[in-house]
């Protein structure tokens, strides 16, 4: 099997299916009330029965296989749990060289034995893998993250070893921790996190939409607000620009998925313009999958509780009967819900100094005002900033008008403010964070959340038409 290149691999394609006890990520899995902590392995090799005598715990390649027989050899030092672990989920990325994949991802194993050295193992002093069986995988495609659920060994703090065998003479090849940010994890969920601030405490009952745009990108930016969706519950958003500068499967990899992507299996995004630098925005669709709709369109929709959320695409037409217009009419008129909130990138309104408001949008306006809808959700512009409610034209309307929010402060660099626009009520350009909508019945409540050290805060309540 040829060795991983020095490169981080680019992550593409959807979480796969898995056998037995392992588990994929879930399209639409809302998180419980939980903390999450990612622990990456301390130490890791394989060991190989074709050189019995090799140690190569410095490799970035870990095989299974039966023939020749590789077995690999994970630990994890687990500290700083203060709560009961409720899931601990071990994550592990297939190479992205040719003959990586297989039909048989290996069987995953409790060791009681984690003294082994990772610069010193080899198949001749290897440690026995013979506890209880965590997980099997099935099929396992090249350059897509798989997930086993191993709660059952790591109950708190501790040092666990993890061994991976194969019965299969086509075996697979996983990155090791030496590729960065592809290494194998360890995410660990607790319950309630201790006097849990207002902005993060879990609602009662009533279902949460989180999120922000223009987030993914070199910076700090993104793991910032990343550690705020770690303790708010609910559905996560996005609202475009999702991974910088180009939308590729690499940016993706290589940005987005060490921060916001540990939070991909409850995330509903859409696309923005730097996704779409990619021809067709295809990294961005095969990073998502499912979770995107239908690949290549850009727009669906889908119930929250009360409420009735349309992700629209505002990188393809939204002309007044264009596909996607039309698809939006009907899609409205055959919602029963009573509250709409719809998404896309680039804002109708805005007083940004550096992106001005996209006329082109107001078809999609149109629609949605048409038939009542309550909020609009946007970025593009790397900022803050709330609208009262308006018509399509732009003027106030509190009795069926659209709110519009500008949430592009999820990790790029921020922008500055121009012109002031009518019936702009708020705004920030100093501060990341996420805005959090919590849907009530007949209602709804927004709130701002600032990234830690911050102190700008917007919150406020809105009913439904």
């Amino acid at each position: 099997m040829p060795s991983r290149k020095a490169t981080t691999a680019a992550l593409v394609g959807t979480v796969a299916s898995a056998a037995l006890a392992a588990t994929a990520l879930t399209a639409l899995a809302p998180s419980a009330a939980a903390a999450g902590t990612t622990f990456t392995a301390s130490a890791d090799a394989h060991v190989d029965s074709q050189n019995p005598g090799t140690n190569y715990g410095a490799s970035q390649q870990l095989g299974v296989d039966n023939s020749p027989v590789k077995q690999t050899l994970l630990r994890f030092d687990v500290s700083g749990i203060t709560q009961p672990v409720t899931r601990a989920t071990l994550r592990i990325h297939v190479d992205d060289v040719a003959g990586a994949e297989s039909s048989s991802g290996g069987t995953f194993r409790a060791m009681s034995d984690t003294s082994w050295s990772e610069t010193s193992v080899t198949y001749n002093n290897r440690p026995s893998i013979s506890g209880a069986t965590l997980g099997t995988l099935g099929t396992v495609a090249r350059n897509t993250w798989y997930e086993v659920d191993v709660t059952s060994y790591v109950t708190g703090n501790g040092t666990f070893g993890i061994g991976v065998t194969s019965s299969s003479s086509n075996g697979a090849d996983y990155d090791s921790r030496e590729t960065g940010t592809t290494a194998p994890q360890l995410v660990i969920e607790t319950g309630s996190t201790p006097s849990p601030s207002p902005s993060t405490t879990p609602p009662t009952g009533d279902p949460v939409l989180v999120g922000a745009g223009d987030i993914a990108t070199s910076g700090s930016g993104d793991g910032v607000t990343a550690n705020l969706l770690d303790n708010i519950s609910g559905t996560v958003f996005t609202t475009g620009d999702n991974a910088y500068p180009d939308g590729t499967a690499s940016d993706f990899s290589t940005y987005y998925e060490p921060t916001w992507g540990r939070h991909k299996a409850r995330t509903r995004p859409v696309p923005g313009n730097h996704d779409y630098h990619t021809s067709g925005a295809s990294g961005y669709f095969g990073y998502f999958g499912a979770n995107a709709g239908p690949s290549g369109r850009g727009y669906y929709s889908y119930d929250l509780g009360a409420w009735h959320v349309v992700a629209l695409n505002s990188e393809v037409s939204m002309s007044a009967g264009s596909a996607q217009e039309q698809w939006l009419r009907a899609d409205l008129a055959a919602s029963t819900k009573q509250c709409t909130v719809a998404l896309w990138h680039k804002p109708r309104w805005t007083s940004s100094s550096s992106h001005a408001g996209d006329p082109s949008t107001g078809p999609l306006v149109q629609a949605l005002y048409d038939h009542n809808a309550e909020v609009i959700l946007t970025g593009h512009n790397h900022q803050y900033e709330r609208f009262a409610p308006q018509n399509p034209s732009g003027r106030l309307d509190t009795a069926r008008g659209l709110r519009q929010f500008v949430a592009g402060m999820g990790g790029a660099s921020l922008y500055g403010f121009g012109t002031i626009q009518p019936n702009s009520e708020a705004r920030n350009n100093d501060t990341f964070g996420v805005l959090k909508l919590t849907l009530h019945a007949n209602s709804y409540d927004w709130q701002f959340v600032p990234q830690s050290g911050k102190t700008y805060n917007d919150s406020g309540s809105g009913t439904c038409h």
